[in-house]
């Protein structure tokens, strides 16, 4: 068997740890060891973080995996809060956002396809640890260059 012949395996904490605007990631899996067919990841999220804004992604899928604790999630329609083995597909073109209301950290899977998107969050950790301000912007501009764009809350009469 050769590299390209054998399955991976990852072992448990294996990956490429990134912390970006409040959320740790642990990516298990990346485009570059897939083939950018598929990313997945581990991430956690301390109690009182945003984890994204609204927004719609126009060129990849998202589907999150709530393991521990409650999540609250921007279905589209409004604010959800979900906890574990709930499932939120964020597919193409969806508005989506996520943050911890809760107390107690969340800890969920979110896998991406294709894979390609751990780079935005590669370079929005280097772009923090340059000196730069993490503000609406920042990410908008980041995300931007994902083919991703904010995805803005009609306000409530």
């Amino acid at each position: 068997m050769t590299d390209e012949t054998r399955p991976l395996l990852i072992l448990p904490g294996e990956g490429e740890t990134i912390e970006a605007a409040g959320v740790d990631h642990l990516f298990r899996l990346t485009a570059a060891q897939t083939g950018g067919r598929f990313a997945f990841e581990e991430f956690s999220l301390a109690p009182g973080t945003m984890g994204a804004r609204p927004h719609v992604h126009h060129g990849h899928d998202e589907y999150f995996y709530v393991l521990e604790n409650e999540l609250t999630v921007h279905n589209g329609d409004g604010e959800v809060t979900v906890g574990p083995g709930h499932l939120l597909a964020a597919l193409r073109g969806t508005p989506h956002g996520f943050r911890n209301a809760g107390d107690a950290t969340v800890r969920g899977l979110c896998l991406y396809t294709p894979a390609g998107y751990e780079d935005y969050f590669r370079q929005v950790h280097d772009a923090v640890a340059s000196g730069a301000v993490v503000d609406d912007a920042m990410l908008n501009e980041f995300r931007a260059r994902f083919n991703t764009t904010p995805h803005v809350v009609a306000a409530q009469d």
